[in-house]
């Protein structure tokens, strides 16, 4: 545990563009912080983030290939992991056992048991787990909940979510090849089934079912759906899902949808998604809005999330752009603009690290949002299958059950009950 005056040891485990992008902004934006380690499976990445820390903290973090080395060392208090989504869940049970606090990218797990045994884990270990949905941390994300609590918008049946993404490129499958140079991919692979090296699998892991629940689904949508629960109360998980959808612009044999539409029925609200790559008339939140005093086009707005009650409805923006309440004849009646939360969720975390408090973006309500992406895809997968939940297991589709079952290679299996 880290005294609320010491320095805080880090370790990145997972040294690509975002992993790089949240460690410098950590160091840089939270005070009393050191980096330890880059650790990565590619010999070629992490150089950046390494030079660039050796020049700020004066002192040269390591470079090390398996993050259980970096697990062993208990000088190190916490780790960023910000690998593909296939190791997220291993990657925070090791850390967790091995004493450390953890900051997880999203999508948090890659199964419903998966967020589970990261919960046990935290429980278990007095762990501190921050999940990478930064929208917890923003004061209008905050400010919106309240809101809403407040009645203003009356009773609240209905919230829809949308992660509808500029179209994408044609995806042609590469033949299998020998492993590049410095790239150890019996560790890249980890707790996934040993194949052959192929670049369409290391380089767009996101479009395979056994590293993600989907590029926009589980990487985009999935801040999308986080955020609406979180502003309508967090509610646990629904009672049902269904699914539609499949691959719309290209027709390249890609194993995950490029169009899902999602129906969650909560039992008083529903929620749906709207999760797709398609159509460059839609954009995102643009940089100037999210650092400043502007509101989007809700109407072509790619991350928007629409919220009805029965006196009023709500627009509210993903990562910056605030939200505004409209009423009769398109009457704004409230608005409050929106910033970019990603710096002040990792002061958030440092800060959870030092006092022990639950942080903004908790374990549990992770899990509970990783939840509606992963029931997304099995009601999907099983065949466009409406399924029934009861919060622990699909209870009228044993395909869908055993499609969420992982199956670990040896070595990398995470224990049916966590233990020493």
């Amino acid at each position: 545990m880290a005294d609320t005056n010491d320095k805080i040891i880090l370790a990145l485990i997972g040294a690509g563009a975002r992993g790089t992008q949240l460690i410098l902004s950590t160091q840089e934006n939270c005070s009393g912080v050191e980096v330890k380690y880059v650790c990565d499976v590619d010999k070629g990445r992490g150089g950046r983030a390494i030079s660039v820390l050796k020049k700020r903290q004066k002192k040269k973090p390591k470079y090390v290939e398996d993050m259980r080395h970096v697990y062993d060392d208990k000088d190190v208090n916490a780790v960023i992991i910000a690998t593909p989504e296939h190791w997220h869940a291993l990657a925070t049970v090791w850390a967790c056992q091995a004493g450390k606090d953890v900051y997880v990218e999203k999508n948090i797990s890659l199964s419903i048991s998966e967020g589970e045994k990261m919960i046990e884990a935290a429980k278990k270990y007095n762990r501190i787990i921050q999940c990478g949905t930064q929208n917890r941390s923003a004061l209008y994300s905050f400010s919106a909940r309240d809101y809403i609590q407040s009645g203003k918008l009356g009773k609240i049946v209905l919230v829809k979510t949308y992660c509808m993404l500029p179209g994408g490129s044609p995806w042609i499958l590469k033949p299998n090849s020998e492993i590049p140079e410095g790239l150890n991919w019996d560790l890249w692979l980890g707790p996934a089934s040993m194949v052959p090296y192929n670049v369409s699998r290391h380089k767009a892991w996101y479009d395979w079912w056994a590293y993600s629940g989907g590029q926009v689904l589980a990487g985009d949508a999935s801040h999308v759906l986080d955020l609406a629960r979180m502003v309508i109360g967090d509610p646990d998980f629904p009672n049902s899902v269904y699914c539609a959808g499949g691959r719309v612009l290209f027709d390249d044999n890609r194993e995950v949808p490029d169009y899902q539409t999602i129906t969650f029925d909560y039992g008083n609200f529903l929620m749906t998604c709207e999760s797709s790559k398609y159509g460059n008339y839609l954009s995102k939140t643009s940089t100037e809005i999210r650092h400043g005093n502007l509101f989007p086009n809700w109407q072509l707005n790619s991350t928007r999330i629409e919220i009805y009650g029965t006196e009023a409805m709500m627009y509210l923006g993903r990562h910056g752009g605030g939200w505004q309440v409209i009423g009769n004849d398109s009457q704004v009646l409230d608005e409050e603009y929106g910033y970019f939360p990603d710096e002040a969720h990792q002061q958030n975390f440092l800060e959870s690290v030092r006092t022990r408090k639950i942080p903004n973006g908790d374990i549990k309500q992770g899990h509970c949002s990783a939840n509606l992406v992963h029931l997304a895809n099995l009601s999907y997968r099983a065949g466009k299958k409406h399924l029934l939940f009861d919060g622990k297991k699909i209870t009228n589709s044993e395909e869908a059950n055993f499609l969420d079952n992982r199956i670990y290679r040896e070595g990398y299996e995470i224990a049916e009950v966590i233990n020493e």
